[in-house]
């Protein structure tokens, strides 16, 4: 008897944990965000003082009118808000562009694409096919 009243009361205790709603994606803030991005960029192109504060300078602005297009939502579904992200990161890279030299730009490209959160769905799709049994 006492095995059926606690195998019921995992039972309920597991039930009612799934049942929780799931909690909503709470998107860095731009502090964290710009942190985040200097950390990375400063490992990957190593720049001058003077490239670095052009750099930053790039992303405050840009992470700035980038967060109030979102206005808190997540990655945007409408075309016309999409468009406007779009223009700020080519405006952004572009300003970015004109301080590195060529080499330096291609890293920046390449950390870039390390900043860029997973796309659902598309994790490991760069990865080699598994070995086959």
């Amino acid at each position: 008897m006492k095995k059926l009243i606690i195998a019921s009361g995992l039972v309920v205790f597991i039930i009612a944990i799934k049942a929780q709603p799931p909690q909503p994606l709470k998107l860095p803030n731009v502090e964290e965000r710009f942190k985040r991005t200097n950390e990375v960029l400063q490992q990957e192109v190593q720049t001058t003082t003077l490239q670095k504060t052009a750099m930053e300078q790039a992303f405050k602005i840009f992470f700035a009118a980038e967060d109030k297009l979102r206005k808190d939502n997540p990655p945007p579904t409408d075309t016309k808000v999409k468009e406007a992200m779009d223009k700020l990161a080519n405006e952004r890279d572009e300003t970015i562009k004109r301080v590195l030299t060529v080499a330096q730009y291609q890293k920046y490209q390449l950390a870039a694409k390390k900043l860029h959160p997973p796309i659902p769905g598309e994790a490991g799709r760069d990865d080699p096919p598994a070995p086959q049994q």
